[in-house]
């Protein structure tokens, strides 16, 4: 099977859910970076989510198509043939698509799965991301309820957000100058959310914001209040009942304090969003091998460089392999490893 079909993947969230882990979310722009992930899943036998944003799908096309749908869907089709020689589940997914995209990018790639469904074959995506944080919470849901209800009819997964993450990043709601208490779900909102997506005959995750910021900060710098997770779940317990439950994701998670990362499993967090950390882990991969092969890299005084040294696939590969080990930090941070579904 190239990819986790719809049952395996609600499994995969049911048993991180159950065993107080959660999957490493891995940002992916190219075949390149989307191997760097795999390798790590693979190497620490941890299922895990590679997710693709409008940004990056638009980066995967190229500069001559620049097509966001199209750079998703090359990179969906990349993994989906890779991922059937691992040993580990993995799981495509859309991240942080804003509602002025949901006709452009969002619609187009559901249906092309719907497409696939209807051919005997699995979603391209298993999940997607409609991120409405920035409109009022009846307006977010008055949006999103309709689409997973499409969704759920092929058995994808929705996330979707209530409350804003600060910072800035490719393809998110938030920014510097979010004001603090948008930064934070309150448990009456997360109630709401239970309330009008439990109508719903199928399975959905939830950004709940704690004080989360995209972006690269110095520990500490970052105020999170994981205990507002468990004061929501609890108020959706209070209210409809002992089974009811979110399958939390934490984004932000870069530079996130590692005893919060782990307080946050224990409140229902599924899913963590590593993006920032692994950015600048590929770069400096390639960074490190440019520095100390300068003069093969380059054609310096006349000469002709090292053809070994400058050759894309050698950086490219110091990349990939740089970020793979950020990715097994995360996946070790969030006890994935040797969590796989296929291991059990």
């Amino acid at each position: 099977m190239p990819i986790a079909d719809p049952k395996t993947y609600v499994q995969m969230l049911e048993n991180a859910f159950e065993h107080g882990f959660a999957y490493p979310a891995i940002n992916v722009t190219s075949m390149v970076t989307a191997n760097a992930a795999l390798k790590a899943f693979q190497e620490l036998g941890s299922d895990g989510i590679l997710q693709v944003s409008t940004g990056g799908g638009k980066f995967a096309a190229g500069q001559v198509c620049g097509d966001m749908v199209t750079g998703a869907i090359s990179i969906a089709e990349h993994v989906h043939r890779v991922a059937a020689k691992l040993d580990v589940n993995v799981a495509m997914h859309t991240d942080h698509c804003p509602p002025g995209n949901v006709d452009d990018f969002l619609i187009p790639l559901i249906e092309e799965s719907e497409r696939r469904v209807s051919e005997g074959k699995l979603p391209l995506f298993q999940s997607h991301m409609l991120d409405a944080s920035g409109l009022p919470l009846e307006e977010n849901l008055d949006l999103s309820v309709p689409i997973y209800e499409r969704m759920a009819k092929i058995g994808q997964v929705i996330e979707i957000e209530a409350g804003v993450v600060g910072g800035e990043e490719d393809g998110a709601a938030g920014s510097d100058d979010t004001p603090e208490e948008h930064l934070y779900t309150t448990p009456e909102d997360m109630v709401r959310v239970y309330e009008r997506m439990k109508g719903v005959d199928g399975t959905y995750m939830f950004a709940a914001t704690f004080g989360n910021v995209h972006g690269a900060y110095k520990p500490g710098a970052v105020k999170l209040k994981p205990g507002l997770l468990k004061e929501g779940q609890d108020a959706i317990k209070k209210k409809f009942g002992d089974d009811a439950s979110f399958y939390l994701v934490f984004h932000g998670g870069s530079g996130s304090e590692k005893h919060e990362i782990d307080e946050t499993l224990g409140y229902g967090v599924v899913k963590m969003n590593v993006d920032t950390d692994c950015q600048y882990a590929f770069t400096r991969g390639v960074a490190d091998h440019i520095i100390k092969n300068y003069s093969g890299v380059l054609k310096i005084d006349g000469e002709v460089g090292n053809k070994k040294m400058y050759d894309p696939r050698v950086y490219l590969k110091a990349g990939e392999t740089s970020m793979a080990e950020r990715v097994k930090e995360a996946c070790r941070d969030l006890k994935a490893e040797g969590r796989s579904l296929k291991s059990s």
